[in-house]
């Protein structure tokens, strides 16, 4: 299985130069923005298909976000393409010197199956706004949303512009065989790595979103009903199939047994006392990661939840308290309906368990006391961090989202997508009328005069 062809064409219009003109970035948006709406309803469907994802929630997470994104990077296209002028040490002077925001060329994304459209349509509004070409690789697990994908890029870009790849894990090794100008992979660690080590072979940059363990930590003055309700939603979206969803919470001893109280009520109050029947839960995407999830459920006591159903693919939204610390609950991202909640004495031993693990994506923290979050944030490392909430912190577009370490490298989201798939080329243009022979041999300056004199022929 070779896409060497398909490469080949997409170079060839790229270097042609048609992508790079504003006016056909912004057409190409445009198309993108007009084509989500008129296929909304197909769209949520597919979703639906693939997740039982609720209309509501499919809605915002996956189609209105990639809008947002559209929008932003329409009004904001021209400021962001512009040549940045920048200043020059007084030995290149006189000169000028300035940034070139150029696209990289020919980009391949390879999206997940959790948030099946957002996670590819979102990086193509950067690929498309910095001026690329872009092959899409959705994920297998979502078939129903990759065929809606296929047929909406098909009905609207030709393939040697925008292209999309169907297919299993061998369709995306054989992609990753090609040379790319760019890779932008979300998925797991895992195939995160094995995503670099095909990079490395043509020295291609990536993007790489993965996931990790995020840590939810509460303290004893976070108010217990409006820190459960923003828990549960932040966990519980989408089932727990979600990057960022807290993976587990370290609650303040002296007040855990009112925190589950409150994510019990709130569990109640979203969802009613039997799930499967509500209309805002979705269920799991294969049989594979249920079989996996419903292992999860006897590492712990469960105090909520439990329920399951391998016909529907349905786990009841799952609280664990008394979970071992060696526990692989513990220690594996869940990405799943099952929250375990272990206890803490002080902020120290909570600071330990945090940075005993791998870097996460997200850091929640529930507290008031400014001194507690100061000391968290210098004290752990995150992808990012969300104080007294949970998930909002990657809605916001002057907010560039992303990992660090196992939980991935790169940043996107408003202009941080265009940055991903954009090379800033360096540019200094020199007259040829003032040419100083004093930088060129025999030298003709003392050492000690050279060395007062550098800090300002460098610049400083």
């Amino acid at each position: 299985m070779s896409f060497a062809s398909l490469v080949q064409r997409q170079r060839a219009f790229f270097q042609s130069g048609a992508t790079r003109p504003l006016e056909f970035r912004a057409a190409q948006l445009r198309r993108l923005h007009d084509a989500l709406v008129e296929n909304e309803s197909g769209l949520l469907d597919a979703v639906r298909a693939d997740l039982r994802k609720p209309p509501h929630e499919a809605y915002l997470s996956e189609i209105a976000f990639v809008l947002s994104e559209i929008r932003f990077a329409q009004r904001h296209l021209r400021r962001w393409s512009k040549p940045q002028r920048r200043r020059v040490p007084w030995m290149a002077l006189p000169g000028q010197g300035f940034v070139l925001p150029e696209p990289y060329g020919v980009a391949l994304i390879i999206g997940p199956w959790n948030y099946p459209l957002q996670l590819v349509l979102a990086p193509l509004v950067g690929a498309i706004a910095a001026g690329n070409c872009a092959v899409l690789k959705p994920s297998e697990f979502a078939p129903h949303t990759a065929a809606a994908i296929a047929k909406l890029v098909r009905e609207n870009f030709a393939e040697d512009y925008i292209a999309v790849v169907e297919g299993d894990r061998g369709v995306a090794e054989a992609l990753l065989r090609e040379r790319f100008d760019k890779i932008f992979f979300t998925g797991s660690a895992n195939v995160g790595r094995a995503v670099m080590a095909a990079a490395a072979e043509h020295l291609t940059p990536v993007t790489l979103e993965l996931g990790g363990k995020c840590p939810c930590i509460v303290c004893a003055d976070a108010p217990l009903g409006v820190t459960a309700r923003r828990i549960v939603w932040g966990k519980f979206m989408n089932a727990g199939q979600t990057c960022v969803a807290p993976d587990f919470v370290l609650v303040e001893r002296r007040i855990s047994g009112g925190l589950l109280s409150a994510l019990k009520q709130a569990l109640r109050e979203f969802y009613g006392d039997d799930p499967r029947r509500s209309p805002d839960y979705g269920r799991i995407v294969n049989r594979r990661h249920f079989d996996r999830l419903v292992g999860y459920l006897g590492q712990g006591r469960i105090v909520h939840g439990g329920q399951h159903d391998s016909g529907e693919l349905y786990i009841a939204p799952t609280i664990l308290t008394d979970v071992p610390p060696d526990a692989p609950v513990m220690h594996e991202e869940i990405f799943g309906p099952i929250l375990p909640v272990r206890e803490f004495d002080t902020l120290d031993d909570a600071i330990a368990m945090l940075r005993a693990g791998p870097t996460p994506l997200a850091l929640y923290l529930f507290t008031n006391d400014r001194a507690t979050q100061a000391r968290v944030l210098a004290e752990t490392r995150s992808g990012g961090v969300c104080i007294n909430d949970t998930v909002l912190h990657i809605l916001g577009k002057q907010l560039p989202f992303g990992g660090l370490g196992d939980s991935g490298m790169g940043t996107y989201h408003g202009k941080a997508t265009f940055d991903a798939f954009t090379h800033y080329r360096s540019v200094l243009r020199r007259a040829f009328w003032f040419d100083v022979r004093l930088r060129y041999p025999p030298v003709r300056i003392s050492l000690a005069n050279l060395k007062l004199a550098a800090r300002f022929l460098f610049g400083r």
